[in-house]
């Protein structure tokens, strides 16, 4: 028995002095993965309509809602990618398998580009272009999650880092974005489109050998189930279970133990909320539940799993409220770089800025100000607030929301001064003529556009993270980015709407001669929209419930507690 004991002692002391994988180790290698990836999604995205428009010859507004298309596709199909990672694959290696095909998709594109005959590469050029999305779907929902789940939630010291590491998360990304907007499109308008899109299948390569690098420092969790079952089983339970009155004293709740699976995230048991009551009925025990030896899970469910799907329904009315968010954010990629495509962009006699480059100041604005934020800005606001982040995820996302009304207010001012200069210097029906304007006349739309982006991306990206059940982050991720897929199809929508109805009254706004439309028109259009969607919001976020966990054992939780937005159970 001494011996014995002796051995397991060992083995312990060798057990804690094994260096434990996951922390910024791992994460910093996942972080680089997502920088490569964002340079080969955005040195294609954000030059697309310059192909359409120049190459594949297709009118401004069908090229518009081709792009929206598109982007709206690969922030959707993250949603499948989260049930197939969830469910089936685990998420390393659903990030995996989504990579090689990202590459296969990118070396296609390449290909469709150079030497893919003439009457193939309009066919050829968009069954590459929606492979990519397909890859975007496994890879997008999993990577951040999976460099998040690197943070363990029972360490103190890594609960102080995580709501950091969204923000550096974020900076990684513009970083990759802002380096493909610099230099691959100039490349693409200098060079030539196959040496533009053959640098970003190298840098899939690149992402792809480094996350293969790191494998060994990884936490890995297996597949956790499919998390759109607890749903169904909560809903049909609640059903079944309608007519059940909740105040009967003769009920009884069941409280399931919470099980954690060794390799797998904890399970935080979560305390009853009074929102959504219908729903508790699925946790009552009738007197037909209590006469049965095995419990039907379609019948009768814990409270930790009703909590849980409380927990994400509570998310659907912020959603909702975000997704005039992307419709404001996807004129980046579209009319503002035809905007800037009219303008003066010699930098000297030499060197003129590609139009889709001035995208860049949008990262160049997060770049700068990320740091500030994390540095400056939390401390400043906490001593005021005594919140760790300075403010809550919601009051974030919120000034994100109010920023986003003064992009379009602005870009409305100017787009209505570029077109008085060219009905000065008679330059209304020379579409393709430079209006003597200085392309830094752009220069506030692109920096409001950045720091909107600061507080409401990054704000959504934490909340979808956090507020999820940790079984559900993949989904989580996924309806965050299907916020950018949703707005991207919405404002294709609204193209096209606002063209019918503007073409019905004799003057279409947003016609190919962008002289005589009057894109000004629609930026006020959705000025007036998101000043709508921004009173909805705050009105939502006033009623929203954090999620709120028994304490564990974890020192300092309660002080730790408000980065979830609670603090003794109440709501910050």
């Amino acid at each position: 028995m001494t011996h014995n004991s002796h051995k397991d002692t060992k083995k312990q002391v060798s057990a804690q002095q094994k260096p434990s994988r996951g922390g910024w180790n791992a994460a910093i290698f996942i972080i680089f993965v997502e920088l490569a990836e964002r340079f080969a999604f955005y040195g294609l995205g954000a030059n697309l309509i310059t192909y359409l428009t120049n190459v594949l010859n297709q009118p401004i507004s069908t090229a518009a809602k081709n792009v929206n298309t598109w982007a709206g596709v690969s922030y959707l199909f993250p949603l499948f990618g989260a049930f197939v990672a969830d469910s089936f694959l685990g998420r390393f290696k659903t990030i995996l398998l989504a990579s090689v095909i990202y590459f296969m998709g990118m070396v296609l594109l390449t290909l469709s580009v150079s030497v893919i005959p003439l009457d193939y590469r309009k066919a050829i050029f968009f069954v590459a272009l929606y492979i990519l999305s397909v890859g975007e779907g496994g890879h997008k929902p999993c990577v951040q999650t999976f460099a998040a789940d690197q943070f363990d939630e029972d360490s103190l010291e890594d609960k102080k880092v995580k709501s950091s590491f969204f923000n550096w998360w974020f900076f990684g990304i513009v970083a990759g974005s802002s380096a493909a907007i610099l230099a691959v499109i100039y490349v693409e308008d200098s060079i030539g489109w196959a040496a533009g899109i053959g640098m970003l299948a190298i840098a899939l390569a690149v992402s792809l050998t480094l996350f293969l690098i790191g494998i060994k420092r990884y936490r890995k969790q297996g597949p956790l189930g499919s998390p759109l079952t607890t749903v169904a089983q909560v809903l049909v339970a609640a059903a079944r279970k309608w007519r059940v009155a909740e105040k009967c004293g003769s009920y009884s709740v069941y409280h399931a133990d919470v099980l954690h699976a060794v390799g797998q995230p904890k399970t935080r048991t979560l305390t009853h909320t009074n929102q959504l009551r219908c729903l508790d009925k699925a946790m009552i025990i009738d007197n037909l539940d209590a006469m049965r030896t095995i419990r039907d899970p379609w019948r009768l469910c814990s409270l930790n799993q009703v909590e849980e799907v409380k927990l994400v329904l509570r998310l659907s009315p912020i959603w909702l409220s975000c997704l005039m968010f992307p419709i404001i954010m996807s004129q980046i990629n579209t009319y503002f770089t035809k905007q800037g495509s009219t303008m003066h962009r010699a930098i000297t006699p030499h060197f003129t800025i590609p139009p889709a480059s001035l995208q860049a100041l949008v990262g160049l604005t997060i770049l700068f100000n990320i740091p500030l934020y994390d540095r400056v800005f939390v401390r400043i606001t906490r001593k005021f607030t005594g919140h760790p982040s300075g403010i809550t995820v919601l009051q974030r996302i919120g000034i994100g929301l109010f920023l986003s009304i003064f992009v379009m207010v602005v870009s409305a001012l100017v787009e209505a001064k570029r077109i008085n200069i060219a009905k000065e210097y008679n330059l209304l029906d020379h579409p393709k003529a430079i209006v003597p304007m200085k392309v830094w006349w752009l220069l506030p739309q692109y920096i409001i556009a950045g720091l909107a982006d600061i507080f409401t991306f990054v704000g959504l990206q934490e909340l979808f993270y956090a507020q999820m059940p940790e079984a559900m982050r993949s989904l989580g991720a996924a309806l965050f980015l299907s916020v950018t897929g949703v707005g991207n199809f919405i404002s294709s929508a609204i193209i096209s709407m606002v063209q019918a109805i503007s073409s019905r009254n004799g003057e279409e706004w947003l016609g190919d001669n962008i002289n005589r439309a009057h894109l000004d028109y629609f930026y006020w259009v959705l000025a007036g929209l998101s000043s709508l969607n921004f009173c909805a919001y705050v009105w939502i976020a006033k009623c929203f419930v954090y999620k709120k966990v028994e304490e564990d054992d974890v020192p300092g939780e309660k002080e730790l507690g408000a980065i979830n937005g609670y603090v003794d159970g109440e709501i910050i």
